[in-house]
């Protein structure tokens, strides 16, 4: 039976669904919801909830429970999440799983703390330094919260890496109908087998995602941020470097079919929108409003954005007559659009950066001045 829920809440309750019992976090709009919620539901669960002073010390916390064996996140916003990015460069390079749940809203800085925007997409992948790998998941609506967080929780697991969910502050606080999948598989990383005395913390031998123990379990765990030898060990050989940075690269781009991706009306389409989070929903409205006007429209929406399905894209862009990227930044999905189109169709950005959603109507007409062919009736 649907439950009527908030986006932030079913944000927390695929998180819990999944496995998640270790929050540590710092309130920031507009994702202090989760944090409530987790400081009000994760000890009914046997969990902890750890309110910290800053969002520094929150990731360091959660990328130690998460070492302990315990499926750990945090949620935050932008600034937050730049507070965040230099310790996750130490989760992705000592491979430790934890999630973290950005609630975008308008910036730079403080910008406009509780208006929405969807400009942290290239903080996602790039935000911390260094050649990494990047997993970011994109809710559209409270039910894809829901989902994708509790996926974010199997994906962070099973790589051993840090995993991104981006939603937005409408899909923040959405309110709307969420069927609760029943049974969500509880995440589970790869536990080591081998006797104690033969375990490396980073060996491969029995696939590209090595196995994890855990502190005070019976395997000795070394979390290196250097670069390091299967043992754990810090190394400084241009071949183990160069096959470290592979390895972790590969783990993931070489599952990138594996990410979920929904395609709408897009068999036919003449004309095809790429978007994602708040400003999928309201591409998808107008693309239904441009079809019952006889306009052959479709739309990509993005739930994985990272890595970016750049083979997905050309696929349904090869033929279009005209692409359209919806978002509300100044422009960072559409590179990535343009690279992967590479010009067998044009690219056009539909953008909108000043803390307002754009609107169906918004969408149509904007098309309109491109493409003209029914779209601004």
């Amino acid at each position: 039976m649907p439950v009527f829920m908030q986006g932030n809440e079913a944000l927390f309750r695929g998180a819990v669904a999944a496995g998640g019992r270790f929050y540590a976090g710092y309130p920031i709009t507009p994702s202090s919801e989760i944090a409530e919620l987790a400081a009000q539901e994760l000890p009914k669960l046997g969990g902890v909830y750890l309110q910290m002073e800053d969002e520094l010390a929150s990731i360091a916390a959660v990328i130690g429970a998460s070492l302990a064996g315990v499926p750990a996140f945090t949620a935050t916003s932008g600034p937050g999440f730049s507070l965040m990015q230099e310790n996750l460069g130490v989760a992705y390079m000592a491979e430790i799983p934890c999630v973290v749940i950005n609630v975008m809203r308008s910036g730079p800085s403080t910008g406009l703390a509780t208006m929405p925007a969807q400009a942290d997409v290239m903080q996602a992948r790039w935000g911390t330094h260094g050649d990494h790998p990047a997993l970011a998941l994109c809710p559209a609506s409270v039910q894809e919260c829901f989902e994708l967080s509790a996926l974010a929780f199997t994906y962070s697991e099973q790589l051993r890496m840090p995993v991104t969910v981006l939603a937005d502050e409408i899909i923040g606080h959405l309110r709307e109908p969420l069927e609760v999948p029943v049974g969500t598989p509880i995440a589970s990383r790869p536990l080591p087998s081998c006797p104690p005395g033969d375990y490396g913390t980073y060996d491969t031998s029995a696939g590209d995602v090595p196995p994890l123990g855990f502190f005070g379990g019976p395997h000795i765990v070394h979390a290196n941020s250097s670069m390091h030898d299967a043992a754990g060990q810090p190394t400084t050989r241009r071949d183990t470097a160069l096959a470290l940075i592979r390895r972790l690269q590969d783990k993931v781009t070489a599952r990138s079919a594996e990410f979920p991706q929904r395609r709408w009306y897009l068999d036919d389409a003449e004309w095809v929108f790429v978007s994602f989070g708040i400003s999928a929903r309201a591409s998808l409205a107008a693309v239904e409003r441009l079809r019952s006007r006889g306009v052959a429209a479709g739309l990509l929406q993005i739930q994985t954005v990272w890595p970016f399905p750049r083979d997905l894209v050309r696929e349904v862009c090869r033929n279009a007559r005209g692409v359209f990227v919806v978002e509300l930044s100044l422009g960072q999905l559409v590179g990535e659009v343009e690279r992967a189109v590479m010009g067998h169709a044009p690219v056009h950005l539909i953008a909108q950066s000043d803390g307002r959603p754009l609107l169906p109507g918004d969408i149509c007409r904007r098309a309109g001045e491109v493409a003209g062919d029914g779209f601004d009736r």
